[in-house]
Parts: structure tokens; sequence; C-alpha cells
């Protein structure tokens, strides 16, 4: 129930805006006015800035008791009293269960990612293990995104990397399928990984249909962690074709126990007393974090994964820890057991929640002995390695930061450097990039893509860089009207000579945009890396030494910019290669595409059919088929 809190008396569980007086009360007054509807129930509250933007989320299991504490400045930590001295109106939702209201919580802070909470940076989708369900000749493969129907998931996997590993393993043990069904359709002599045992290639009758079945159900009990029984019937199976004379089957069946081997080599990689669990192991230093994720199923380890939440520098590690895994586990299945290195504060209650959203018992536990407490320290000591490497990297783009600036007479080390570029094929296909830079090195979540939409003669690089810039400044100009300066470049890097830094200085002073470094970066008349020459406008054109760490720290942001445009412009210009005679089909959208090429395994198959084949494809009804049969044939008449 979503209850909105202003001084006027409104009812709970009616939505009303946050009504403030004509002087916009903020702070304690706020809280106060607010506390007068506010229930005990159990709910999540937000605290909301002068613009709705959302400063914070919590959680209570009584409101009112909760959200008194806040008009207590004085016993508030410093980041807390910045947040009530800017709070204009606040927000609750009410809920059955303190439990329900953590779930509700994590939710909230992951998707309105409120500044003042502590954050998972986390916006990956994590890659599964597919297994389909609905075709006789079982396919495996990768998967991203929402599950599929009819289809078996196992995982989720840290990477793409542990995940390919788990799926090499399933060829060379199972021998599965891991071929499109479009492809298994149109199949007409065995592939090669069939040739190199990775597949027993089903799609040209190389295995009946029954024997394709046990190995699918084999693969289901590895992956489910029967290893051992597994590995003892494969055993008992090559004894049997040892005595049978059968080596050839002897020595396949050899290879896959080896395989199978290898995956239970070590007991800190691969723990046997844990057999669905995630580890979690946080490390601190230096005012920052890092939390290490193990993923382990089955009895395996299906990779892991560093995260640096963002936090305040007084922040405990095991108040970092619980809100860490009150938001990990918002989108993704949580397993039976969660490791922890630091007692959480809330412990009995996340397992609460985390048991409510699983529907069956989460433990969360903090081993001291044993297997488990190897495989915990494990991911610890990965923790601090990780948060090493991070500080000694951010230190080192500090000092290149520092000599930016003193290269270009900044007053002080820029916090957001952009760096454009354009990619087309003879004015078609144009595509214009962002990439940014700063402390952290490139920040890929800042980066932009820029569909040229003109007009814009063909090869005109610099009206389609004022298109770009036009485009991103527009923007930018409205969020720093209201306030709003996060975005805000200090230098902004050009591919180019004096022309290209004319061009865009005109499109800057046009656009009023002040207080941007522009730069010029152009390479010298033998184009080779390390002359490069440095438009700045303000003084003549000047190089670095060839030797210099900043020349090079340039280098690579122009680099990373060019390799962005130009994988921009690939992929938009295979979006438009990627077409079929299909596409042109009345009625025949994604779905039936794919149905008629699961059928007929390409469209020249599809071409070639008769309307009695088309008529009995699956999925396609008789509409259908005679309209697919009449784009094909215009000269038949329909009966």
């Amino acid at each position: 129930m979503t209850t909105d809190i202003s001084s006027n008396d409104v009812p709970v569980g009616v939505p009303a805006a946050v009504e403030v007086s004509a002087a916009r009360p903020k702070g304690v007054e706020v809280i106060r006015n607010a506390l007068k509807t506010m229930p005990l129930s159990p709910g999540v509250y937000r605290m909301l800035g002068e613009k709705g933007d959302v400063l914070y989320v919590g959680k209570a299991l009584a409101l009112k008791k909760r959200v008194t504490s806040y008009t207590q400045v004085a016993r508030l930590p410093e980041r807390l009293r910045r947040m009530v001295s800017e709070t204009a109106s606040m927000e609750i939702v009410t809920t059955h269960t303190e439990a329900e209201a953590l779930l509700l919580e994590a939710n909230y802070i992951k998707r309105m990612k409120p500044r003042f909470n502590i954050l998972l940076r986390d916006d990956k989708s994590y890659p599964w293990l597919m297994l389909t369900d609905g075709h006789p000749f079982p396919q495996v493969a990768k998967h991203r995104g929402k599950p599929v129907k009819g289809a078996s998931l196992w995982g989720p996997f840290a990477s793409a990397w542990a995940v390919n590993q788990t799926l090499n393993l399933l060829q060379r043990v199972f021998l599965l399928r891991s071929c499109t069904d479009a492809v298994f359709n149109s199949r007409t002599r065995p592939c090669l990984l069939y040739q190199i045992k990775r597949c027993s290639g089903p799609c040209v009758d190389r295995i009946d249909q029954p024997s394709y079945a046990r190995l699918v159900e084999q693969a289901r009990e590895f992956l489910s962690g029967k290893d051992m029984a597994l590995r003892e019937e494969m055993s008992n199976e090559m004894h049997k074709a040892a005595e049978a004379l059968d080596f050839e089957r002897a020595a396949m069946l050899r290879d896959r126990i080896r395989a199978l081997a290898q995956m239970q080599e070590s007991s800190v990689i691969n723990p046997a007393s844990l057999h669905d669990a995630d580890v979690f192991g946080i490390w601190q230093e230096a005012g920052q974090a890092c939390i290490q994720v193990f993923f382990i199923r089955g009895g395996r380890n299906n990779g892991n994964r560093s995260f640096f939440p963002a936090h305040t520098k007084d922040e405990e590690p095991g108040d970092v820890l619980s809100a860490f895994i009150a938001q990990f586990y918002d989108d993704k299945p949580c397993p039976a057991q969660v490791l922890v290195n630091h007692p959480l504060p809330e412990e009995l209650l996340l397992s609460e929640a985390l048991s409510l959203k699983r529907g069956r018992k989460v433990e969360i536990l903090s081993p001291q002995r044993g297997e488990k407490k190897q495989v915990l320290d494990h991911a610890v000591a990965n923790a601090r390695d990780a948060l090493h490497r991070k500080l000694a990297e951010t230190a080192g783009q500090a000092k290149l930061l520092e000599g930016v600036a003193t290269v270009f007479g900044l007053d002080a080390p820029p916090q957001r450097i952009e760096v454009y570029d354009n990619s087309h094929i003879m004015g078609s296909h144009a595509y214009g990039v962002m990439i940014v830079g700063g402390p952290e090195g490139f920040d890929r979540r800042a980066y932009r893509k820029f569909l040229i939409k003109g007009p814009v003669t063909p090869g005109d690089d610099f009206a389609m860089m004022r298109e770009v810039l036009e485009r991103r400044f527009g923007r930018a100009l409205k969020e720093a009207a209201e306030g709003d300066l996060s975005n805000w470049p200090d230098v902004l890097l050009i591919d180019g000579g004096a022309g290209q830094y004319s061009a865009v200085r005109a499109v800057l002073d046009d656009l009023g945009v002040t207080g941007v470094k522009l730069v010029g970066i152009a390479k010298g008349p033998d184009r080779d890396a390390g002359r490069e020459w440095f438009h700045t406008g303000d003084a003549e054109p000047f190089q670095l030494d060839p030797r210099d760490p900043v020349l090079y720290y340039l280098q690579r942001l122009r680099d990373e910019a060019h390799r962005f445009a130009i994988t921009t412009h690939r992929a938009g210009r295979s979006k438009t290669l990627v077409t079929s005679e299909l596409d042109d089909i009345p009625g025949v959208g994604p779905a039936r595409k794919r149905m008629l090429l699961n059928v007929f395994g390409s469209a020249r198959g599809v071409k070639q059919a008769g309307l009695s084949e088309l008529e009995s494809a699956p999925g396609i009804n008789r509409e259908t088929a005679r309209a697919v049969y009449g784009h094909f044939h215009p000269d038949w008449t329909p009966n």
C-alpha cells in the first residue's frame, strides 16, 4: 500500500502528493509534519528532494518510530544530517512484515539509486546455461535475460568465461548439440564439432533419440550435483565395454570420466561441503570496500566477480555487506546458503526476507573452521587483492589527471573528460559516439551513441560533429540550468587539427557552452603515434615528449573513442545487412519468420516449399501459408 505523507491530515492508504506550504519547508519541519499521519506498521519510507529526486530509502518495523529518529539531528551521522537538511517531502509504502519491507527497500534502492544509500554498482546481466526441453534433441547453450519458456536454466554464472567452461565440458562429456534449431534442421552432413568429438551428431542421425535422451539425462544429473554417482555409472560402462572388446567406446568413456574429474580437483575451488551457496567476502581499506562473490552450484564453482559498492567512508563492513546482499538478490534467485565473513546487523531479518523470496529456507552462515571457512577465506583474499589493484589504478589515474591539468593549464585535475568521434562509410550508417574518462578510468556507463539523423551531406564530418554536440550539450545545458552539473565535462577532446578545433569551437560558442577546455589532438604529417600535435586555441600548437605518460593517456582516450565508434558503426550496419526475403511478406512477423526458418532451415527452403508443406508447418495457419506461397509465386491464383 503506497501512502504519501503531507503536513495535512491525509488518511493512510490514500495516494496524495506531499503538500508543503508556500514557504517550502525543508528538513526536520517536513519530517515532523509527515509524522502526524504516519502509521506504526512495517514499511518503507523515501526522503525526497525539492525536485522530487529520491535522497534516501529506508525500511522499518514501525515506520513512525523509525522516522522520528531523524528529527534528533544531533544524534545522526554527518551523512544523514545532510540528507535531512535536503528533504522536502516524504513518501511511504506499508507492508505486512518487516521482511517484506526489507525486500521492497532493496528493490527501491537498486531502481532509484538514492545518493545517501549504500549502492550496489551492478548493471550487468548474468549468463545462464540453458537446456531446451521442447525438442526431440535438446540444445545446450548460453542464455542472458528473461527465462525462456520451454527451457531449463542453471546458474547464474559470474561471467561468460565461466559459463563457456561449463558449456565446453558438457560438449566434451555428454556430446550435446549447441547449434540452433535452424542450423540443426538444415544440416546434411556432420559439422566440425562432431569430428572433434564435441557433439554426437543428432542432426544427421548419428545417434538415435533414446540414446541422446540418456545423454541429456546424464547432463541434468551432472548440473544437479550428482557427479559421483554419474562417474561410477560411466566407470561401470567403461569396464563392460572393455570386457566386450569395444575399446573405442571404452576409450571414449575414459575421456569423459577424466573431463569430469578435472572439475573436482580442488576442494577450495569446488568444495564438497557446499552444494548450492553464494560466498560473500568483504575487504575494506582507505575508505573503500570490495565484495567478492563466489557462485557455488551443484558443488561446483560457477565463477566469481568483484563489486565495489558506493558508500561513505564511515560505514561498517557489516552494514555494507547487509545492504549489498539485499540488493544483490533483488533480481536473481537465492541459493540455500549464504556465507559471509562479517556478522550482519540484522542477520535473522535478512535470512527471513531471502527465505520469503526463495520460498524455502535460506541460511546465512559465518563459518569459523573447516572447508567452508577455507572457501570464505579464499573469497576474502580475492576481495583484498581486487581492492589493492583498484586503489593502485586510482592512484596512477590521479597522477595522470594531474599531468593533464598541468599540460592544458587547468586549475584542478579534470573529473570528467569527454572524447568524440564519428564513423561511417561514404556517409552511410553514420554514427557519432562519446566516451568518458575520469578518476576511475573509463566510465563505460556514461558512453553514448548518436545515430546521425541529418540532413547531412555524405562524408561531412563537421556537420556530423555539430549534430552530436548540439544533441549532447542541448541536454547538458538543461540539466545545468536545473542545478545538476554531475555530467558537465571539464575537458572535451576531439580527434583532429586546427580545422576540427575551429568547427567545434564555433558550435560550443553558438550553444553558449563555457567552462569546458576544448583540445584537438592531431597526428603529424607522418601520422606516427607519439608525434601528435595539440590544439587548444589559447596557445600555439605543441607536442609532448614521446615518452610522456600523459601523452600515452591522451592517446588511449582517443583510441578508445575510435574503437567505440567503429564497433558502433559495424553493429548498426550489421542490423541492416541481416535481412531476409521473408521480411517483405505481409503478416509474417518475427515469431512466424522464426517458425518458418526452424521448419525449413532457410529462406530458400521456405521459397521452395509447396503449399501443402507450408499449411502443415507447425504454428502456421492456412491464411499465412497462402500468403507466403503467393509471395514467392506471383502467378499463383488462390482457389
